[in-house]
């Protein structure tokens, strides 16, 4: 037999105790194929060899009217009396090289793999591909170690360059499916080549109809081709000569010419103001009790229809609604509805920023911070220098509380380009000067005055301007988009642009205001500032913002 070419995007693990009341598993099994699962894996752990026989091959029977490659979970014994196409094994199963003596060259073996070194054995022995996981909490393995999407990058970093493919597992559900594909990819921009399922589909009464809807995003996020009216370039670099994929990313694997030009890039930010006042979209905002009234305060001032609701209740029903979603813990007290908010967002394809504020100030903040972004995917993340400090793991600056204090990093471009690439969204770090990168391109910002210091809460309310800004490129690209809007897209729209345009309509309203007569302090400029983020045109965004490309 020669070894097959497996198409690994929808890998589906059996489990017969998980199909519904009044289902039968070999009816559910066809449904699933028809729907789209592109290779099976027949896993059995509580019966006897003599039924885990029968099942495999009865599985194996229908596999074969649709060409779907048979895989047997562990037992090298049940593949070959079915002739299955391979196996696949656990840490503490049979190792590889044994498996590949008995089995052959022309057999497919994977192997599971949670960590770093794992996979780099795996690679070493041979294995054809690694089952990455738990991404999630899972029933399937109660003692399963918990990776986290975040830890998946680190593991796909020791397949580039080689013929290995990977497929993660564990909780993988159509609700977080985005989050997965957008954040399981290494730094260099290498995604999975499939996600391994087994209750989405092996429980649901419609099999068929589950499968269909994930195998679609998985086909839109890997097939997905440039478009004029998209912000995402399509890498290449991991493409391979037999396959199609080019995965579509929200940060990019190459620059992107759209934001070679500082000019171009203000006249786009600009012209985000009018899609703003435009299209009215709904800011939903958990932020912090000391700034809701002003963060509501300057949405509306900006255009925009501003909701602060919290309860983890209501997160499903306001995620449907088009606009942007910001995630503010000044205060963590809604953790739950944080929780929830992105990850219907994520499930809607609506933008999320996340605004860590003083993430760095207790243990509790940067646990909080981790399991959130464990959770769900950001498309921006916005913190002062101490913010982004901590989220990168460094001691090179120091925060007060919400505050950043010392000098700043040595090389603030190069800290932005980092953290982008490494959570794969867009980062914002405030502070004299504003530094933005979407993980290729980094831009600096020198608008803004003093007095946005002297003001509470000032960096949440361009928290607040950045969601504004987003929610509308969003909005706007999904209507415009509408006929080859993409699936496996998380967000539609230029984010790192929106970006940038949110920090620049409160940094040239706070410049356009403190010069005016009637401020005299905090109180008056804080007044002036909402009357001039109410008054700001494209025009000032264009005449007053001074942007400029960073060198790292």
């Amino acid at each position: 037999m020669v070894k097959p070419a497996v198409d690994y995007t929808l890998y589906l693990v059996t489990g017969r105790e998980l199909v519904p009341p009044g289902k039968d598993y070999y009816e559910s099994l066809e449904e699933s194929l028809k729907g789209g699962v592109t290779v099976v894996q027949v896993r059995e752990k509580k019966v006897d060899t003599r039924e885990f026989l029968e099942v495999a091959r009865k599985t194996k029977e229908i596999c074969d009217r649709y060409n779907i490659p048979v895989l047997i979970n562990d037992r090298v014994d049940i593949a070959i009396a079915i002739k299955a196409h391979g196996v696949h094994v656990g840490q503490d199963d049979m190792p590889i090289e044994v498996a590949r003596s008995i089995l052959g060259n022309d057999a497919i073996i994977g192997v599971s793999a949670g960590t770093v070194d794992e996979a780099k054995a795996a690679v070493a022995a041979g294995a054809d591909y690694i089952g990455i996981g738990a991404v999630y909490p899972t029933g399937s393995k109660s003692n399963a170690k918990l990776l986290g999407v975040r830890g998946v990058g680190p593991i796909l970093s020791v397949l580039e360059g080689t013929n290995v493919k990977s497929v993660v597992i564990g909780g993988i559900k159509s609700v977080n499916l985005l989050r997965v594909l957008h954040g399981a990819v290494s730094p260099a921009g290498k995604p999975v080549d499939g996600i391994a399922v087994i209750s989405e589909i092996i429980s649901s009464q419609d099999p068929r109809a589950s499968a269909s809807h994930l195998i679609a995003v998985l086909r839109s996020f890997y097939n997905a081709g440039p478009s004029s009216k998209s912000s995402s370039l399509i890498p290449n670099i991991f493409k391979s000569e037999t396959s199609t994929i080019s995965p579509v990313y929200l940060v990019p694997t190459s620059p992107d010419p759209a934001h070679a030009s500082t000019d171009t890039i203000k006249q786009n930010a600009a012209h985000l103001l009018t899609l703003v006042k435009r299209y009215t979209p709904m800011i939903h905002q958990i932020t912090n009790n000391v700034v809701i009234n002003q963060s509501a305060n300057a949405t509306l001032a900006l255009g925009a229809s501003p909701i602060m609701a919290t309860a983890e209740a209501e997160q499903e029903d306001l995620a449907k609604i088009p606009g942007g979603l910001l995630v503010n813990f000044g205060t963590v007290t809604d953790k739950a509805g944080m929780l929830a908010a992105g990850k219907w967002a994520n499930f809607n394809r609506k933008p999320v920023v996340f605004d860590p504020v003083g993430v760095g100030a207790t243990g509790f903040r940067r646990s909080t911070a981790k399991e959130l972004l464990d959770a769900w995917q950001a498309a921006v993340i916005k913190g002062n220098a101490g913010e982004i400090a901590s989220l990168l793991g460094t001691s090179e600056v120091q925060s007060r509380g919400v505050d950043s204090v010392g000098s700043g990093f040595a090389n603030p471009a190069e800290a932005v380009l980092t953290l982008a690439r490494s959570e794969r969204c867009v980062v914002v770090m405030t502070g004299p000067t504003d530094y933005i990168s979407n993980g290729q391109t980094v831009v600096k910002l020198d608008n803004g005055c003093e007095l946005l210091g002297n003001i509470t809460g000032s960096g949440c309310m361009v928290g607040t301007a950045v969601a504004t800004f987003c929610g509308a490129a969003s909005v706007d690209a999904l209507r415009n988009n509408a006929e080859d809007s993409k699936k496996g897209a998380l967000v539609e729209g230029d984010m790192f642009v929106a970006a940038i345009a949110g920090v620049l309509a409160v940094t040239v309203a706070a410049d356009i205001a403190v010069a005016n007569e009637r401020v005299k302090g905090p109180a008056s400029f804080l007044t002036q500032l909402l009357d001039e983020l109410y008054a700001l045109t494209p025009e000032k965004i264009v005449n007053f913002g001074k942007v400029a490309l960073a060198q790292v």
